[in-house]
């Protein structure tokens, strides 16, 4: 039998997390599936991906009814589906999770988006869902705003798991490290162990593209058209690297800390005119998370291929990204658009979803 390509992956030590959930794919054995054969060592999930799942089955309709019994606050009662969305997808991971001593085997949650530019909220409903799942195997979702450092912060510092979403700029990105460290040092100052607290930052690409490459074409640099994601990804690990190294890490892996690795988002090719596996083969390497949804591992499986690219062409990314302020384009100006975009995608499912509860309820 051939080897699975997905598979393969791992053997570069980047780890493949599926990006969708549903009560369908926990229940059908899908997903179990998707760990044996694909390798497939956690999940992430978001407003949009719960959206979908809730309006488009009657899976929920029970769960519902029932929790419509006790509250009339649509939010928590869509964060108690959720939760036990979540809570059957953590066991399913167990087995990763406890082989790969904490690093893989984890299942993401993401907080309100309503609550993306508000620090002291955002970082109160974290810790609100961390103890809801119960599981240690459990990444709260924050988005890497600026107000959401903060949250970041304290919540490392309580010992809560974090996988920062809707990161775009590598300014940003650093901050978003820097806040990681400084929430271990925090736990670490008040007498706690810190080996078990794990994080990932998300680093979302080809949203990049699809707003970058339309101005390229305006500017006269159309060869740079789908690069500029890539580029910016392998300067990210680059970062990742120099801040994961160095005397101050080295007190807090001593400690057993775990370097935050960076997960690749937002990696099926939106352009038809890519490859739609692009972005995945792009960036594979070391220590790293790639999370990917269902079409794309499919695709993946079928003709993905695999190699050690990720520290491939670094003064090529270089080149580019230098390329592109000669040109007159402003990434800092584009990645900060694109998170204010972001959030707001994230805003519209959830009011849908919200509504779909409201009228669902109704029904019964």
């Amino acid at each position: 039998m051939a080897t699975n390509r997905v598979k393969q992956i791992h053997s570069f030590g980047q780890s493949i997390w599926l990006d969708f959930i549903n009560r369908e794919i926990i229940k059908s054995g899908e997903l179990k599936k998707l760990i044996d054969e694909d390798g497939v060592r956690g999940v992430t999930s978001n407003p949009a991906i719960f959206e979908k799942a809730i309006t488009s089955s009657t899976d929920y309709d029970a769960d519902i009814a029932e929790l419509a019994k006790t509250t009339n606050d649509n939010e928590e009662l869509f964060f108690g589906i959720a939760v036990k969305d979540i809570q059957n997808a953590t066991d399913l991971f167990k087995g990763i999770y406890e082989e790969s001593k904490g690093v893989d085997g984890y299942v993401s949650l993401e907080v309100s988006p309503f609550l993306a530019l508000k620090e002291k909220e955002t970082a109160e409903q974290a810790e609100k869902l961390w103890k809801a799942v119960d599981r240690k195997n459990v990444m709260i979702k924050i988005p890497g705003t600026k107000p959401g450092l903060g949250a970041i912060r304290s919540s490392i510092a309580k010992g809560i798991n974090i996988n920062v979403t809707l990161l775009f700029g590598l300014p940003r990105y650093e901050e978003v490290a820097e806040a990681y460290i400084a929430g271990l040092e925090d736990h670490l100052a008040a007498g706690h162990s810190i080996g078990h607290i794990t994080s990932v930052a998300s680093f979302f690409l080809s949203r990049i593209d699809v707003l970058v490459d339309p101005m390229l074409d305006e500017k006269g640099a159309p060869e740079l058209k789908g690069e500029v994601a890539i580029a910016s990804a392998k300067k990210a690990y680059e970062i990742y690297k120099r801040i994961f190294s160095g005397p101050r890490w080295e007190k807090l892996a001593a400690q057993g800390a775990k370097p935050q690795r960076l997960l690749w988002a937002s990696t099926s090719s939106k352009n038809p005119a890519f490859k739609d596996t692009k972005y995945v083969e792009a960036l594979i390497g070391q220590d790293t998370v790639d999370t990917v949804p269902l079409e794309t591992i499919e695709a993946f499986r079928d003709h993905g291929i695999v190699a050690n690219t990720l520290e491939q062409g670094l003064d090529q990314a270089t080149a580019i990204l230098e390329k592109l302020k000669a040109v007159g384009i402003d990434i800092d100006k584009v990645t900060q658009q694109l998170e204010d975009e972001g959030v707001d995608k994230f805003n519209k499912p959830f009011e849908k979803l919200l509504q779909a509860i409201e009228d669902q309820k109704v029904k019964v």
